[in-house]
Formats: structure tokens, C-alpha cells, sequence
């Protein structure tokens, strides 16, 4: 089992879709197995996506992500992270295949509804940034 960080971003959370999203992942065959609200400072989402500071989005995307209540969740599933980026769909909503969360959910390129880990190494930081181990269960 591998073990992925999911982000419904503030565009969910303002619509009150966190229940239709999580149908679809678990519909997908992911397991969510931690799952926290909170809502981002600034200086948190600026840490969270330090990764991306050199970008021409950074600011634009902090701001947003602390813009509202996110909700934060750890997934599991047999290769977790390709699958979930599947679920997602393309980062642009406008080029998401029809029934991912993208296509369905987003807004737009920057309300794009959901984030997920692109790799085995920054899934890992990325769930402690937010997760202890005594929080996911299985």
C-alpha cells in the first residue's frame, strides 16, 4: 500500500463540496485514512509550497490556499499517487478528462480544486506537514 496527501482547497470548502469530492475518491477505490479541516495562515502555505517559491505562482497560490478552510487527508491505495493524480485530472481544468475532480470541480487554473503529491519522496513530507502517525488509520 502507498500513501498520498490529498488537498481540497478553499474553492471546495466555500461550496461545500467536501462530501461530493470524497464520494468520488473513495468511489475510485482510494481509502482516506486521516482527514483534517484547518485553515491555512500565510506563512504556513508559503512553507507547505516552498518548493514552488522561484515561480511565477507562488504568491498568487499562497494567498489562495490561505484564502479559506482547507481539508486535509492522507490516502491509501496500491500505487496511491499515480492513481490519485489520475482521479485529479490535469492541472488546468480545461484540459481534465471528463470525470476527474478537476473537470468536475474546478473553477480554474488557480481555483483548481484539489492537490496531490507528485512523487514517493514529497508525499512523505508532505504528510508529516500536516500528519502524525497516530493520526491515520487504516
Amino acid at each position: 500500500m502507498e500513501r498520498t496527501l490529498s488537498i481540497l482547497k478553499p474553492d471546495i470548502t466555500r461550496r461545500n463540496l467536501t462530501g461530493a469530492v470524497n464520494e468520488k475518491i473513495e468511489k475510485n477505490g482510494l481509502r482516506i485514512i486521516a482527514q483534517k479541516r484547518l485553515h491555512l495562515s500565510l506563512e504556513e502555505a508559503q512553507k507547505f509550497y516552498a518548493v514552488h517559491k522561484e515561480r511565477s505562482f507562488f504568491n498568487d497560490l499562497c494567498s489562495f490556499m490561505s484564502s479559506g478552510p482547507v481539508v486535509v487527508q492522507v490516502l491509501e491505495s496500491d500505487n496511491a499517487i499515480e492513481h490519485y493524480r489520475k482521479v485529479m485530472g490535469a492541472t488546468n481544468p480545461a484540459n481534465a478528462d471528463e470525470g476527474t475532480l478537476r473537470h468536475e470541480f474546478a473553477e480554474s487554473i488557480e481555483a483548481n480544486s484539489v492537490h496531490g503529491s507528485d512523487s514517493l519522496e514529497n508525499a512523505a513530507k508532505e504528510i508529516a506537514f500536516f500528519f502524525s502517525e497516530i493520526e491515520m488509520v487504516g
